[in-house]
């Protein structure tokens, strides 16, 4: 864990490090705000692991960690304006601070900071960085639009569901590995396997998250509880419990998901107790449990000691637990 911490250390310290221009401000006050909501920093952590973990220096990776923490934090600030979310990380969100316009377009400056960022990758893996982040990039936009299209659509299966938080989760971690790899000099093949352990982490990582908006302690997950459901979320317990409702069970999630005026405590209660006629939660808790069980069979196959490895399998453990 110790590493972990510099590491994060050396995130937090190249983030203070960010030179905006000093106007406008109001282009540049919401991109300070967003980045200064934290977490857990997650995908650059993992670019800086993986680097060490071929024997990288770290250093060398810590442009292309910033530029995908950067662009992260792009994504979730305008998933807030999609989603019209009033809190992320218990702060309000930038639309609320400011307005639509403004997160839009201060969202639009960060992902170029992110490809700034991107670009500092020093030869001879700039290329491939570069390559590597741009259809990860890309992959993330296909991502959200599936879960737009999703949201008018009453059809959507299980496996329509898998392949969408895959776009729009999951790369992201398979690519922030990956690049740290790269940069490491690591194989193609090793490159290629720290890739399938990041992917199927972030789908395991999603399919919880899932279920933590719906079990989860508010207190602990960060955000309101029952959010999808409210929404209507096409979430992977939404869909199998569509799937699997009969009768009265059946009318009733359909009233609850068609109706326009509702008192919200109830509705999550009523939503939450077909979840659990049905055993939706856990079918999705299963799910989790298997492609964890992907993600560290494909760490298991990279070609360097165990003891390499380790900082992942423990930070893989710490995102995919149950004391939630």
């Amino acid at each position: 864990m110790e590493k972990l911490q510099r590491y994060f250390d050396a995130i937090e310290a190249e983030l203070s490090k960010i030179e905006y221009a000093a106007e406008p401000d109001g282009l540049y006050a919401p991109v300070r705000y967003e980045l200064s909501l934290g977490g857990k920093r997650v995908r650059p952590l993992l670019t800086l692991l993986a680097c060490e973990m071929f024997a990288g220096d770290y250093r060398r990776a810590l442009n292309a960690a910033m530029g995908l923490e950067v662009f992260h934090n792009f994504t979730l600030l305008h998933d807030d304006v999609m989603d019209k979310a009033d809190v992320r990380r218990g702060k309000p969100t930038v639309h609320k601070v400011w307005d639509e316009n403004t997160a839009i377009l201060s969202g639009d400056a960060m992902e170029i900071i992110a490809f700034r960022y991107i670009a500092r990758t020093e030869a001879p893996h700039t290329g491939a960085v570069v390559e590597l982040f741009l259809k990860t990039a890309l992959e993330i936009c296909e991502g959200q639009q599936y879960d737009m299209e999703f949201e008018r659509r009453d059809d959507v299966t299980e496996a329509e569901y898998i392949e969408m938080i895959r776009l729009k989760t999951a790369v992201l971690l398979g690519g922030a590995l990956k690049i740290g790899a790269i940069i490491g000099g690591a194989s193609e093949t090793d490159a290629d396997c720290i890739y399938r352990f990041g992917e199927s982490l972030g789908l395991a990582f999603q399919l919880q998250d899932d279920w933590l908006d719906v079990y989860g302690d508010p207190a602990r997950f960060g955000k309101k509880i029952g959010g999808d459901i409210l929404n209507n979320k096409k979430t992977y317990m939404l869909i199998n419990a569509r799937q699997r409702v009969e009768g009265k069970d059946a009318e009733e999630l359909s009233r609850w998901l068609s109706a326009a005026e509702y008192d919200l405590s109830e509705k999550i209660a009523a939503v939450t107790a077909l979840y659990d006629r049905v055993g939706a939660g856990d079918l999705c808790l299963r799910q989790v449990d298997e492609y964890s069980r992907r993600a560290i069979e494909a760490l298991r196959q990279i070609g360097v000691d165990e003891a390499a490895k380790q900082p992942l399998y423990d930070l893989a453990n710490s995102l995919i637990k149950r004391d939630h």
